[in-house]
């Protein structure tokens, strides 16, 4: 059993705020409380409230500290302040060995500076992604670079992102490729669903509405840098999409007031679009399944979707996953409506087309990243 310098388990506290990251992290949580080297707690800064609430439940997950500091309206320098100052006395009372972060959200960043402060050391689930530009997306982009400065320990899903890391001159020595852990969520939630065929029909009556000879096409947006004029764009492309008497789109639609007011404007009435809540993590890997192919600017879902086959479309001008376009998972199509509308067709229409990027094979990993993460973490002897 590894022990941290008092002679007690490695203590280790995982800090989440938003949907995706507790998607990311629920796995490594679990991983931690199975290993005997370590003891482990979570804080939710809840920089998502709902969204985030919904994925522990599913995990069954519960909250050592809750920072529940989601406002109407916030902004980033309010969601920075709130986690600086809310960590401060979560991490005074456990006292942490280490502090593992996911990603790059703002409370990602945040509470790696929170621990910097308090000389605490930080490991980075999923680092080493970069487009290159700062300003997109925005602000994760420079989340995740300056989290990278403060940790110590970096988990990058890929030989790519490991690169990138070296291109900074993270040491060698420092980095643990491990795959993605939302490969971990993923596969642990799909056996679950499709070994019940009494929860699969449960599952499918929460969606009366779907067609079985309409193709699914579904549907996410919710980055910042689209909201200005780019999401109305792909909204419009869809509109248009849903002419076809072949084609059903669900999206559930992020709670971003900006989003919410935009789908509601450009696609509400409209007969085989369905506009819906934002599902929890178990019904929308049900939909992912369900679906024909997947229209998003999640970065998760570019990960997620391959490893059901499904095709995804991004509707980004700039990816952090080089790797599922170099595997020919997913297609970067920006906001263009027309490019967006061309692509679309061309999967509903293209047999070949489809089957390419379906049976492409998924470059983030084999399920264990997490217990990757767990042992290293038990193994690290850095400083």
């Amino acid at each position: 059993m590894s022990m941290s310098r008092a002679g007690r388990p490695l203590r280790i506290l995982s800090v989440m705020g938003t949907r995706p990251e507790a998607i990311k992290m629920a796995p490594v949580v679990q991983a931690v409380a199975a290993h005997p080297g370590l003891e482990g707690r979570l804080c939710v800064t809840a920089q998502h409230r709902e969204m985030l609430d919904q994925v522990l439940q599913h995990f069954d997950l519960k909250a050592d500290a809750d920072l529940d500091l989601m406002r109407r309206a916030q902004g980033l320098n309010y969601i920075t302040g709130a986690v600086l100052e809310g960590m401060e006395p979560v991490l005074k009372e456990f006292n942490p060995d280490w502090v593992v972060v996911q990603g790059d959200t703002t409370t990602t960043f945040a509470a790696a500076l929170a621990a910097f402060y308090l000389k605490i050391k930080v490991a980075h689930v999923e680092a080493g992604l970069r487009t290159g530009n700062i300003y997109s997306p925005w602000p994760e982009e420079m989340n995740r670079k300056l989290t990278s400065q403060l940790a110590t320990l970096h988990f990058p899903p890929t030989e790519v992102s490991r690169a990138n890391l070296l291109a900074e001159g993270i040491p060698d020595d420092r980095i643990i490729v491990t795959g993605n852990t939302v490969i971990d969520a993923l596969v642990w939630t799909r056996d679950r669903i499709f070994a019940d065929k009494d929860l699969q029909a449960s599952i499918a009556k929460t969606y009366p509405f779907l067609d079985p000879k309409r193709r699914l096409v579904l549907v996410t947006g919710h980055r910042r840098e689209n909201l200005d004029g780019g999401l109305e764009r792909v909204f419009e492309a869809l509109a248009k999409l849903a002419k076809r008497p072949d084609v059903q789109i669900v999206f559930p639609v992020h709670l971003n007031p900006k989003v919410q007011e935009a789908a509601n404007r450009i696609l509400n009435g409209i007969g085989n679009v369905h506009l819906i809540a934002p599902q929890p993590y178990r019904d929308f890997v049900w939909l992912m399944a369900q679906s024909h192919l997947i229209v998003t600017d999640s970065g998760g879902i570019q990960e997620e979707a391959p490893g059901l086959g499904k095709p995804v479309l991004v509707t980004r001008d700039t990816t952090e996953r080089p790797e599922a376009i170099e595997a020919g998972t997913v297609e970067l199509i920006g906001t263009d409506g027309a490019r967006l509308l061309e692509r679309a067709t061309a999967l509903l229409d293209d047999g070949a087309r489809y089957e390419r990027m379906s049976r492409a094979k998924n470059p983030y990993g084999d399920g264990r990243a997490a217990e990757r993460i767990a042992r290293s973490l038990v193994n690290a002897s850095v400083s």
